[in-house]
């Protein structure tokens, strides 16, 4: 038989060691004049391959940014242009082989459902659900790779994505400088603070859309017959 040692937990002092490591990591990397760029590649790369976390990296630097490094105007640009690059890049993807991919999406599956929910709001909506798809989870990239399959003129897609990259980079600044303003002493609770805003935010939006959606499907069901009075006999 096998003995195991036990894994010896982490003592308080251990956590504290690791949390100022991380934290002074992070502090050189916000101080750096390459944080714009990184947050401008970040933004642009989750605009086409909606893997990497920019909203994440957004708000961190906005954190440091209420300390007075990075700047916090310089962030907010960074991400706007990023998110605006990124989006456009998907634009193009549409655009030249996006029919082929939406025809290999298999019905029923969760990216299937967000470009029927694309395509859909894209006719009720038209531009306008570009600046809302940027705050639904999958719908994002959707969109925009959608609006690129059906040849969306691109004067009008450019113009209706600064609405959208504007608004979710003032959105996701605004979180984390509130976040670092509330705890300008310690950046790491600042930092769960504004990510914490942000996951609220978006499980009210969802939980907002499931009820909409089932509010929907339940009125558009078929009225139950009334029953028809009964014939005396004679």
């Amino acid at each position: 038989m096998v003995l195991v040692a036990p894994v010896p937990a982490h003592d308080p002092e251990t956590l504290l060691i690791m949390t100022d490591a991380i934290l002074e990591f992070l502090h050189q990397a916000m101080t750096s004049p390459w944080v714009y760029v990184a947050l401008f590649t970040v933004a642009l790369i989750d605009g086409f391959f909606p893997v990497v976390p920019s909203e994440t990296a957004v708000i961190t630097a906005a954190v440091f940014a209420a300390s007075g490094e990075p700047n916090v105007f310089g962030v907010a640009v960074a991400a706007m242009l990023g998110a605006f690059c990124g989006d456009h890049v998907s634009y193009l993807i549409g655009r030249t082989g996006g029919a082929r991919l939406c025809a290999k999406l298999r019905p029923g599956t969760a990216r299937a459902k967000a470009f029927e929910w694309a395509r859909r709001a894209l006719e009720e909506r038209g531009g306008l659900v570009l600046v809302v798809a940027r705050y639904i989870p999958g719908g994002r990239t959707a969109t925009t790779i959608t609006m690129g399959a059906v040849n969306y003129p691109l004067r009008s897609f450019s113009f209706f994505d600064t609405l959208a990259a504007g608004s979710w980079a003032i959105y996701s600044v605004l979180i984390g400088y509130l976040g670092g303003m509330a705890f300008e002493n310690d950046p790491f609770k600042g930092l769960l603070l504004g990510l914490g805003i942000a996951l609220t935010i978006t499980l009210v939006v969802e939980t907002v859309r499931f009820v909409r959606k089932r509010s929907a499907a339940a009125a558009a069901l078929p009225g139950e017959p009334e029953n028809e009075p009964a014939v005396p006999r004679n």
